[in-house]
C-alpha cells in the first residue's frame, strides 16, 4: 500500500516552517537567497523567451525559488496561520511584479520588440487550456509532498521545471512591453493556474499528513474557512478562459479536418492557421487555383462552432516551382 507521508521520513512542522516561511529562522540570509535567485531567474527566464531558446528558459525554471513563498501559502492555509499566508502573498505579489517589469523593460530594449511575440516561447504560454491545469495540478502534488518528505526532496529540480512559474511571468513583461496586452493576460492566466494548484495540492497534502493536527496544539492558529473558499473562488474564475481556449482549440481543430474537406477537390490546395475569434473563424489557405464557394464552408462551421460566427478564408495564391535537373 502507498504511504503519503511514511512517518519517519516526515518533516515537523518546524522544518517546514523554516523552509517555506522566508520570515523565520535567518531572515536576512534568505532574504539576500530568494531575491538573488528570483532576479537571476527573471533575467534568465526573459532572455530565453526573447531569444526562443527552450534550454535556457528550463534553466530559468530550475534556478526560480518562488515555489517557496506558494508552498508557504499552503502551509499558512493549514496551520491557520493568517499572518504566514499574507506574508507569502505578499512575497508572491512583489515577485510577480519585479518579473513583469523587468520582462517589460528588456522588451523595450529591443529594435523591434513585436517579432518575439512570434515565437515558439510566447505563444506556448498564452493559450492554456485545461491539460495544462491538469499538468499543474499534477505536479503541484508532486512537489507538496516532496517538501514534506524527507527522502524524495532530489525531485523538487524536477517539480521546479514542470510547474513553470517564472517563465510566464516573463512572457506577461514581454507582451507587455511588446504592445500586446491580450496576450499578456493569457500568460498571466498561466502563472495564476500554476500558483492555484500548486496552493491547493499544498494545502490537500499537508491536510492528510496531519500537519492541521500539529498546528493545533500550538497558540495563534484561525479558521481556515475562508481560506478555503478564497482557493475555490479563485479557481473557478482562473478555469473559465481555461475551459474557453481549451473549446477553442478543440473548434479549430474540428474547423481545419472541415476545410480540408472542403479543399478536397481543389488541386495543391493546403490549410494554414486556423482561428476561432469571438464572431469569426479566420483560415489561412494556400492554392494555385480558385476555391470552392465559401457557403460549403460556412456550413460546416456553424454545425462545429455553437454561436456560427462568420468564416473569412484568407487566400494566398501559391505556385510550386522546381528547379531543372
Amino acid at each position: 500500500m502507498i504511504t503519503l507521508i511514511p512517518d519517519n521520513q516526515r518533516r515537523t512542522l518546524d522544518e517546514l516552517g523554516d523552509r517555506l516561511d522566508l520570515e523565520v529562522g535567518d531572515v536576512t540570509a534568505k532574504r539576500s537567497a530568494y531575491w538573488l535567485m528570483l532576479l537571476l531567474s527573471a533575467t534568465i527566464a526573459v532572455a530565453g523567451v526573447i531569444s526562443d531558446s527552450t534550454a535556457t528558459v528550463i534553466g530559468a525554471m530550475i534556478v526560480a525559488p518562488l515555489s517557496t513563498p506558494i508552498l508557504g501559502i499552503g502551509l499558512g492555509i493549514v496551520t491557520g496561520r493568517a499572518g504566514a499566508v499574507g506574508r507569502s502573498l505578499l512575497y508572491v505579489l512583489v515577485s510577480a511584479i519585479a518579473v513583469v517589469a523587468l520582462g517589460a523593460l528588456i522588451a523595450q530594449l529591443l529594435p523591434n520588440p513585436t517579432n518575439v511575440l512570434t515565437n515558439s516561447q510566447v505563444t506556448g504560454r498564452t493559450s492554456p487550456t485545461l491539460m495544462d491545469l491538469l499538468a499543474a495540478i499534477a505536479t503541484g502534488f508532486a512537489g507538496s509532498i516532496a517538501i514534506a518528505r524527507r527522502d524524495v526532496g532530489d525531485v523538487l529540480p524536477g517539480v521546479a521545471i514542470a510547474i513553470s512559474l517564472v517563465p510566464p511571468l516573463g512572457v506577461v513583461g514581454v507582451c507587455l512591453g511588446s504592445g500586446a496586452p491580450s496576450l499578456a493576460a493569457g500568460a498571466l492566466v498561466l502563472f495564476l493556474s500554476n500558483m492555484l494548484a500548486l496552493v491547493t495540492a499544498c494545502t490537500m497534502v499537508l491536510m492528510l499528513a496531519g500537519y492541521s493536527r500539529d498546528a493545533a496544539e500550538t497558540p495563534g492558529t484561525v479558521r481556515r474557512t475562508r481560506a478555503y473558499l478564497a482557493i475555490a473562488a479563485a479557481s473557478v474564475v482562473v478555469a473559465v478562459p481555461m475551459v474557453l481556449n481549451s473549446l477553442s482549440s478543440l473548434w479549430a481543430s474540428q474547423v481545419r479536418d472541415a476545410t480540408e474537406q472542403w479543399l478536397s477537390g481543389t488541386p495543391s490546395a493546403e490549410v494554414g492557421t486556423v482561428t476561432v475569434q469571438s464572431n469569426t473563424v479566420l483560415v489561412d489557405v494556400t492554392s494555385p487555383a480558385d476555391l470552392p464557394p465559401i457557403a460549403d464552408l460556412q456550413s460546416s462551421v456553424d454545425g462545429i462552432v455553437p454561436w456560427n460566427p462568420a468564416v473569412v478564408v484568407q487566400h494566398t495564391v501559391g505556385q510550386r516551382v522546381e528547379a531543372d535537373p
